[in-house]
């Protein structure tokens, strides 16, 4: 099973989605996760993989969704209520789990987030110097050269022949550079305008970009879809030559990332939750398999056990 979610984990990756991997670290019997249990907890909320029992679930789920928000780690432990405040200060994200066991685990919640990636259209000094310049910086990087080949690029293994832009995820971490150097900028525009990119720059002077909106203007592109486009592409540093135009439009993009853009977005489906009023435990009111309506309020539980002592109670 492991295997299985480990290889699914390598196909989200090449799909640049973001995912949770979740692992058991620890377990105390009789809980019913193992250690080494993995699984995968994509942005909805589905889960791939084995972690442990229903109790657990909801609560690893909705810390795994923070995580691929705020893009941080985070180990928690699920055990009795009298033990949080000593795992508490150990750093932990600490939930009661009081469901009839005496179980408890730690479980190490990592969320993966796509790397930024540029996706350069085009063939010349600036855009080999680009593609070398972003992949030392670890960007995920592709070259479209669609008037030459793979074999004579410098980065032979980066590049694609073929102007179709789909099953590379561009989405709003991703900027597309069209340097075509006036070919087909047209044509490069309009294939990045079908993506989700959350940059879009054109390599070309003030008087030929203004030229290119103008075209794709009257081609039926409204001020929506031009709006996205930075033309001239990358920082004002004057007159520079072709490589260090280059550096120019990296600057600009590390510059958008520190100001928070050009970041993955998560975005986490809504759910309606709900604590069960005996253990504290999460509960997915649309999952929910006990559920008690008492003057015309609604209470969820995580387990039987725990409907049956808040009846007692009453």
């Amino acid at each position: 099973m492991d295997a299985d979610v480990l290889a699914r984990a390598v196909e989200l990756i090449a799909a640049r989605e973001p995912f949770a991997m979740v692992s058991v670290v620890w377990r105390r019997a009789p809980s019913s996760g193992h250690v080494g249990s993995k699984a995968i907890i994509r942005s909805d909320g589905s889960v791939e993989g084995w972690l442990g029992g229903a109790c657990a679930q909801p609560t690893v789920v909705r810390e795994a969704q923070a995580a691929m928000r705020d893009g941080k780690p985070r180990l928690l432990f699920l055990g009795r209520p009298d033990e949080l405040d000593r795992r508490s200060a150990d750093g932990m994200v600490t939930v009661a789990m009081a469901c009839e066991s005496e179980g408890a685990l730690e479980i190490f919640v990592e969320p993966m987030i796509p790397r930024p990636q540029i996706v350069i259209v085009g063939r010349s000094l600036a855009v080999f110097t680009l593609a070398k310049l972003a992949r030392a910086l670890d960007w995920d990087v592709a070259v479209i050269d669609d008037g030459g080949t793979a074999t004579d690029h410098p980065y032979p293994e980066l590049v694609r022949t073929s102007l179709d832009l789909s099953g590379l995820g561009i989405g709003s971490a991703s900027a597309v550079i069209v340097a075509t150097q006036g070919h087909y900028d047209d044509l490069a525009l309009e294939a990045a305008f079908a993506t989700d990119a959350g940059y879009i720059g054109l390599v070309a002077a003030e008087k030929r970009a203004s030229a290119t909106l103008s075209l794709m203007g009257a081609r039926g592109f409204g001020d929506e879809q031009l709006g996205r486009v930075v033309a001239p592409a990358g920082l004002d540093l004057g007159a520079v030559d072709n490589a260090e135009i280059a550096v120019a439009i990296l600057a600009d993009l590390v510059a958008r990332r520190t100001a928070g853009q050009l970041i993955p977005g998560v975005e986490s489906p809504a759910r309606r939750d709900a604590i069960d009023p005996i253990c504290g435990m999460t509960v997915m009111i649309d999952n929910a398999k006990y559920h008690l309506e008492v003057d015309g309020l609604d209470y969820y539980f995580c387990a039987p056990g725990c409907l049956a002592a808040f009846r007692a109670d009453r």
